[in-house]
Formats: structure tokens, C-alpha cells, sequence
């Protein structure tokens, strides 16, 4: 996809998910075939400015309207996040097991959540409404995953 019509995706959802004029928000392509990642954000809450950055080098994900999308409803579930964080500072010891399970689980159902407004979003508004399935291949399969668990029986 050209640069030309990533910015018009990204102009389309900072409007649709009404982000914009709330914050000032750019979008930054990452050209680092090393960058490991295909979406990430750099956010200043205090001034409400971020930079979605956007791997278009090397990403891990096919499709980069589905990344903008997911991307962008980091920002729509910041102060959430911001809140549910700050919960698991000031009610756990840092680096205990309860803090770090809490972190694990917090971090677990924020990127579910995402990711399934993500998928509804581009599934209503979508120019290109097929899911991305790369972080899939470099997954264990189903039978994989069970490996080496002992039998309970």
C-alpha cells in the first residue's frame, strides 16, 4: 500500500473513531526493516499529542488498515489503561507475583479488547475488510500448545 493512501486510511479513522480534534495525533512510517514491530505508539498524555508509527518496511501483519485501526484504539482505551495500571502500581509490590500477574492479565485482555474493536471497525468501515493472520504463522498449532502437559487423569 503507497504512503498516499496509508495517510487517507489514517485521516479516515482519527475522524470515524472522533480522536481528532481531541488530540494531535500524526502518522510516522517506519522505513527500519530491524523494527520488530508493525504498529506502536509514542504518546505525551499531559499534551494529548502521539505518533502512531507504522511499519511499512517489514511488517508482521498483511493488513495496514486493520494495524491503523487497532493502533488508533490504543489511544481510544489510554485512559483506561492509564487507570487499570495505576490500580496494579498502588495495590501490588512492584515485581511480586500478584503485580506481574495482574500486569500479564491486564495486558492480556487490553490487547483482546483491541483487537476485537479493531476487527468490528474494519468490518463496518473497512476498505479492505479481510483480518490479518501473520503473528498465526510464526505460532505453535493447536497440538503444539498442549505439548508436555502432564496428564491429570
Amino acid at each position: 500500500m503507497d504512503k498516499q493512501a496509508l495517510a487517507a486510511l489514517f485521516d479516515k479513522y482519527i475522524k470515524k473513531l472522533r480522536i481528532s480534534p481531541e488530540w494531535d495525533i500524526k502518522l510516522e512510517l517506519v522505513e527500519d526493516p530491524a523494527w520488530p514491530k508493525t504498529g506502536d505508539f509514542k504518546i505525551d498524555c499531559d499534551d494529548r499529542k502521539a505518533i502512531l508509527l507504522l511499519n511499512v518496511i517489514n511488517p508482521k501483519q498483511e493488513n495496514l488498515e486493520e494495524v491503523i485501526i487497532h493502533e488508533l484504539m490504543h489511544i481510544k482505551m489510554y485512559p483506561l489503561d492509564q487507570v487499570t495500571e495505576s490500580l496494579i502500581v498502588n495495590c501490588f509490590e512492584a515485581g511480586s507475583a500478584a503485580s506481574n500477574f495482574a500486569y500479564r492479565q491486564f495486558f492480556t485482555a487490553l490487547e483482546q479488547t483491541v483487537e476485537e474493536l479493531a476487527k468490528c471497525f474494519l468490518l463496518e468501515f473497512g476498505d479492505n475488510k479481510d483480518f490479518s493472520y501473520g503473528r498465526c504463522k510464526n505460532g505453535k498449532s493447536f497440538n503444539e500448545l498442549f505439548d508436555g502437559l502432564r496428564d491429570i487423569e
